[in-house]
């Protein structure tokens, strides 16, 4: 179960459309309050609480509410957000020659199954499965894409897609103190937008081994250092970037869900976990 709530949420922030279901988690703030510095909170929270009442249907799993308006990012304002914790068991990226050694397509799902020692239905099995497919998936237009499973290969992904003489810079979400809270909002403290002619995103993949699933979009995007802090306290220098045009995102992402919009109908921002990261030139 963990493996797939894991990758549930890799899902969310690949821009893939996907439904979302899971269990209820509880938000620190009072029921029924309303923050009138951001209307759009309020109706993410109670579709997240809903999920505790029994004869609710259809809810909104915790762990997709990342995703936000630009005109949210506003100093002041409180945004409802989960960070998933990171796990101690991160696999570890192999190189490259041992990595281009090892099959990655779901072709040869049965012989990695047997290569890693796990059983058909099993989590593992599950992820990798699902890993793989995600990864064989056509990009979408305007969309470049690669599975990384070295970083030699992320890094000359980077340098043809941004720039073989710029220098590129790594952005990641850093959490300055540490709790068990998963969803709560935060308050923005601080906002920093990064000048950037070119970005790529690169996120963590469930597998045996570490692999990146990192992507250069062609349109347009802008990428943000964001300062949090939590109610309970949390402080959280998050990176945030928002798409600034979704038209040829599909019309089932749970971006849309979440947002209550339509693709191409307004810029989806989203905020990153400490484990995947932006490459900016």
């Amino acid at each position: 179960m963990a493996e797939a709530k894991l990758f549930l949420f890799h899902l969310l922030i690949l821009l893939v459309g996907r439904g979302a279901s899971g269990s209820s988690v509880a938000i620190l703030s009072s029921p029924g309050s309303i923050d009138s510095r951001n209307p759009h909170v309020d109706l993410r929270i109670e579709q997240v609480r809903s999920s505790s009442l029994p004869h609710v249907h259809h809810h909104m799993d915790p762990s997709v509410i990342v995703f936000f308006f630009l005109e949210d990012l506003k100093q002041g304002n409180t945004l409802p957000i989960h960070f998933p914790k990171r796990g101690s068991n991160t696999s570890r990226m192999l190189p490259r020659e041992e990595a281009d050694s090892i099959p990655f397509s779901s072709r040869d799902l049965d012989y990695l199954l047997r290569l890693f020692s796990f059983r058909q239905g099993s989590p593992q099995a599950v992820a990798m499965e699902d890993t793989l497919r995600q990864c064989e998936t056509r990009a979408i237009k305007g969309e470049t894409k690669l599975c990384a499973t070295s970083w030699e290969s992320m890094l000359d992904f980077a340098r043809t897609n941004l720039g073989r003489d710029l220098e590129l810079k790594i952005l990641s979400t850093i959490h300055l103190t540490r709790s068990n809270t998963l969803l709560q909002k935060y308050t923005v403290n601080g906002i920093d937008e990064i000048t950037a002619g070119k970005m790529m995103a690169c996120h963590t993949m469930p597998y045996p081994y570490g692999v990146l699933y990192c992507h250069y979009q062609k349109s347009p995007s802008k990428v943000f250092k964001v300062s949090l802090t939590g109610e309970n306290g949390d402080k959280v220098e998050a990176v945030a970037v928002c798409h600034m045009d979704t038209s040829q995102w599909s019309h089932k992402h749970v971006a849309f869900e979440v947002l209550g919009i339509e693709p191409g109908s307004s810029p989806v921002c989203h905020f990153f976990p400490e484990d995947h990261f932006v490459m900016v030139a």
